[in-house]
């Protein structure tokens, strides 16, 4: 079965350095076990960073022991849909690839919100 985007279209991958994705394999790709549901490809800021160790979630630092290395602002992430809703609404979203953003995330955010902080084609 083919993922599809908030666009519609085929679902493209996030980013491979860093490999995200909640499987790993580059792509915010989902499934019922996937509590946070990290379907939103963000590029990362240093705003949204902040917030999120604010909000429990360190992203920063790194954890040899589970192969990652920390990320740092210009990285390309899945990001749960709900903290990305709630930096949205905290002024501190980052931006969004829309074509590798999967469409589950519109249960939680509108396609108009995530046009407003989409990262240029």
């Amino acid at each position: 079965m083919t993922e599809l985007n908030v666009l519609g279209g085929p679902l493209l991958a996030c980013s491979f350095d860093p490999l995200t994705g909640y499987f790993r394999d580059g792509c915010c790709k989902t499934d019922e076990e996937d509590h946070g549901t990290h379907v939103v490809c963000a590029r990362l800021t240093a705003e949204f960073l902040a917030y999120s160790l604010g909000r429990g979630n360190d992203l920063v630092t790194p954890r040899p022991q589970l192969r990652f290395a920390g990320l740092k602002p210009g990285d390309r992430w899945c990001l749960c849909a709900l903290r990305w809703k709630e930096a949205l609404q905290a002024g501190v979203a980052p931006p969004v690839h829309l074509q590798a953003t999967h469409a589950k995330a519109l249960e939680v955010v509108t396609l108009e919100q995530l046009q407003l902080h989409a990262l240029a084609p």
